[in-house]
């Protein structure tokens, strides 16, 4: 049930760091290509990274879970198996609209069906993994992906009376993702106006 897939797809920050290989990438890059695209223009490019002097490269640029003040991100050992970067091809389109979100999407619920552990990342130094990786600057670098076998147990839950909407770890280290309820975010309004 589609529900369930997106209740599972969290953002998963640890992970069990084995290996993860190319036609796995492929496969979850082939869903966002199939995604819808303002105009068709389909703009979008990935980059994708597998091997561990790859993965070496694009983890220190990363900024990880900004609302946990005491972590610096996963450890060796915990980190991504993989990434896919998400690049907008600006000889394509001048913006990127919401495609890029939409397609991503698309990739961390193929990767939530097929075991996988994931994360959005948009805090990433740009112009480091640019050089790092020789990405041509007709390519703007819109997030990474971080993927791999998730090391940590993520649960959802509602808001509590204090109203923080700000994730948390408690001592079993279970990542906890407060969500607003249901009620508090549809309007209604008066149609009779």
């Amino acid at each position: 049930m589609i529900k369930d897939l997106v209740r599972r797809t969290r953002s998963c920050r640890i992970f069990r760091q084995e290996p993860i290989g190319e036609g796995l990438l492929r496969n979850l890059v082939d869903l966002a290509r199939l995604s819808a695209s303002a105009a068709n223009l389909q703009p979008l490019k990935y980059l994708l990274s597998y091997k561990k002097e790859m993965n070496e490269v694009i983890f220190p640029e990363l900024k990880w879970a900004g609302y946990l003040k005491d972590w610096d991100g996963p450890a060796e050992g915990e980190r991504p198996s993989a990434y896919i970067i998400v690049l907008g091809d600006r000889k394509i389109a001048k913006s990127f609209g919401c495609d890029h979100g939409i397609a991503s999407q698309n990739i961390l619920l193929g990767a939530t069906d097929m075991g996988l552990g994931c994360c959005i990342i948009a805090s990433v130094n740009r112009e480091n993994i640019r050089k790092a990786l020789t990405i041509p600057e007709r390519f703007e670098i819109l997030h990474v992906i971080a993927l791999g076998r998730p090391g940590e147990r993520i649960v959802i839950e509602e808001i509590g009376d204090g109203g923080d909407i700000k994730y948390w770890r408690d001592g079993s280290g279970i990542h906890h993702v407060p969500k607003r309820a249901l009620d508090d975010i549809i309007i209604k309004v008066d149609s009779r106006n």
